[in-house]
């Protein structure tokens, strides 16, 4: 049985020199499991997704829609772990050192399906991004590029005479909405409603995967936070280019959660899960310490040297965010996550504060 608590003076707490200050520190999260409490954090470990590489058996892995940035990122440790990798994609076909790519449209069955024929380990990455206006037609595409190529790789499963054993799918927190101060981990259920970009999307993708799934012997679904780190990483670009504008203020008062994790921490889970027969069933991978939108802003600011940034009330940030393009849904809405899975099973998180996350993403990009 798994409970999560405050500390209280006989329990203990994370290390103040493992967590960030702030916000974070008023929740700090503690899971008991066969009478032990553990509290995950402290600083970096080095080579920490070795353990999930390095497995004595070479594995055939197909990566749907592998070509983006997490994409990337799980091919490199893969094909370093001396794994059999073949990306999904709209690429041209290519073979390169320890890789090769396939063609997809995205929408039909077509020769790509042969590389899922005996495969170990099948993982779906498919979506088109969420930056983007939330009218009706741009979600039917997020539904439509996350549950429909779902979909059409079950249907093609489905026609093979030996199957994946595995399959490891792409969710998303964003299925719980805006959930206010709520903590939230595996076992929470799952809101009835909520905004149709966030709930609906991830809700009928998560349906879509076990529609697929039926009868494969084993299926892992990971719900991320918003990763942070890495060259090329999308959120720290923009955030790092609005501090340094002196635009990063809070957003729509700044009270609200946001649940992130490390780049590293990220990709050693997606691996694991790829590497790791025990790993089944639904994991949050999400660092344990989640911050409210002021910390999470705060941090980008320090990270370019900006004492300063102009805060943005909601109505601002929802005009703004519909001439840019975007979704205002992203910065005003908020979930407070743990990855109690990853706690229990003893997971050491190489970053667990937000501040020294996002100066090692900013001078990564």
């Amino acid at each position: 049985m798994i409970s999560i608590r405050r500390p209280t003076s006989t329990t203990r707490a994370c290390d103040a020199t493992s967590a960030p200050t702030g916000t974070a520190t008023q929740i700090a999260v503690l899971v008991k499991a066969d009478g032990l409490d553990r509290c995950m954090g402290g600083a970096a470990q080095p080579d920490a997704y070795a353990p999930w590489v390095d497995n004595t058996e070479r594995l055939r892995v197909v990566l749907i829609g592998g070509s983006g940035f997490l994409g990337r990122g799980v091919r490199e440790r893969l094909v370093q772990g001396g794994h059999d990798v073949v990306v999904v994609g709209r690429g041209r076909a290519a073979s390169h050192d320890g890789w090769r790519e396939m063609t997809w449209d995205t929408r039909s069955l077509g020769s790509w399906t042969k590389a899922l024929d005996g495969a170990d380990v099948v993982m779906h990455l498919a979506g088109k991004r969420v930056d983007c206006r939330p009218t009706r037609n741009n979600i039917d595409e997020l539904i439509a590029s996350r549950a429909g190529t779902v979909r059409i790789v079950g249907d093609a499963v489905r026609t093979l005479e030996e199957p994946p054993k595995a399959w490891v799918q792409l969710s998303s927190l964003a299925i719980f909405g805006d959930s206010g101060d709520e903590i939230i981990d595996e076992k929470t259920p799952l809101p009835a409603d909520g905004p149709r970009q966030q709930v609906e999307v991830c809700l009928q993708w998560e349906q879509a995967f076990r529609d697929a799934t039926v009868g494969l012997p084993r299926t892992v679904l990971v719900r991320p936070a918003i990763g942070i780190g890495g060259a090329d990483d999308p959120a720290t670009a923009q955030l790092a280019r609005l501090a340094r504008l002196g635009l990063a203020g809070s957003v729509a008062g700044g009270r609200q959660w946001v649940s992130w994790i490390g780049i590293d921490d990220f990709l050693n889970q997606l691996v694991r899960a790829v590497t790791d027969s025990t790993m089944r069933g639904l994991y949050h991978l999400t660092a344990p310490t989640p911050v409210q939108n002021e910390e999470f802003m705060a941090a980008y600011r320090s990270a370019v040297g900006r004492r300063f940034g102009l805060a943005s009330p909601a109505f601002i940030t929802k005009v703004g965010a519909t001439l840019l393009g975007s979704d205002p849904a992203l910065a005003i809405t908020g979930r407070r996550c743990i990855p109690s899975r990853l706690i229990t099973e003893g997971y050491h998180f190489r970053t667990t504060a937000i501040a020294s996350a996002v100066e090692s993403a900013v001078r990564a990009s």
